[in-house]
């Protein structure tokens, strides 16, 4: 295990503001899985999350190193967590679609803009399967962007990513397994959810 994390921001700024925004998506996703003082601060200041100079975007880096951290250190050989804890599966929350959109675009597309996608898909099947409330399913949608971050995908390739899915390593066999929200903070599993729900799920991300 390392001994701590080394983060030189001043590196931040030889970036565009489109790969900073980018990576907020994976800040954003600790704030949904386990941290929601990180979804507070953006919600109350978007453009401070953005800004590279900014002690807000100082204080997201460090709480979102912080989720990874605890989370890894708690399940190192992903064997899963305590107490029924999906462990360090948590942090592929949003990313069984993304890998997929990936895929599809063969690997031009933006990592952080497919999870930000990929977490929308998510909360929306878990909003139609009963695990979360209809207003934290739209907190997704209304986050990331007031980051700008993308919440929708295009319409027609529901197939080829459901197969591109398929290949995802949380799958078992044909069965899809999805990191899900059972609430604010609580990630859990979703395993073989019907087809319908899942066709469902994308048409309302689709354009």
């Amino acid at each position: 295990e390392p001994v701590g994390v080394l983060c030189d921001l001043d590196t931040l700024r030889s970036l565009p503001v489109a790969e900073v925004r980018s990576g907020l998506a994976e800040i954003i996703k600790c704030g949904f899985i386990a941290d929601p003082s990180i979804l507070e601060l953006i919600e109350a200041a978007p453009g401070a999350a953005l800004d590279v100079n900014s002690q807000i975007l100082a204080e997201l880096i460090i709480k979102g190193i912080a989720v990874k951290a605890t989370t890894v250190a708690a399940d190192l050989f992903e064997g899963g967590g305590s107490a029924g804890s999906i462990g360090r599966e948590a942090l592929n929350y949003g990313h069984t679609l993304a890998h997929a959109i990936e895929r599809h675009e063969n690997f031009t597309f933006r990592h952080g803009d497919a999870v930000a996608i990929g977490m929308v898909f998510v909360a929306k099947l878990a909003r139609l399967t009963g695990h979360i409330t209809p207003e934290l399913a739209a907190r997704h949608r209304r986050i990331l962007e007031l980051v700008g971050l993308p919440v929708s995908y295009k319409d027609g390739v529901w197939d080829e990513l459901q197969a591109a899915m398929k290949l995802d390593k949380k799958a078992r066999g044909h069965q899809l397994r999805f990191v899900i929200l059972d609430g604010l903070a609580s990630p859990a599993i979703l395993a073989g959810p019907d087809d319908s729900f899942l066709e469902t799920a994308y048409r309302e991300i689709s354009r």
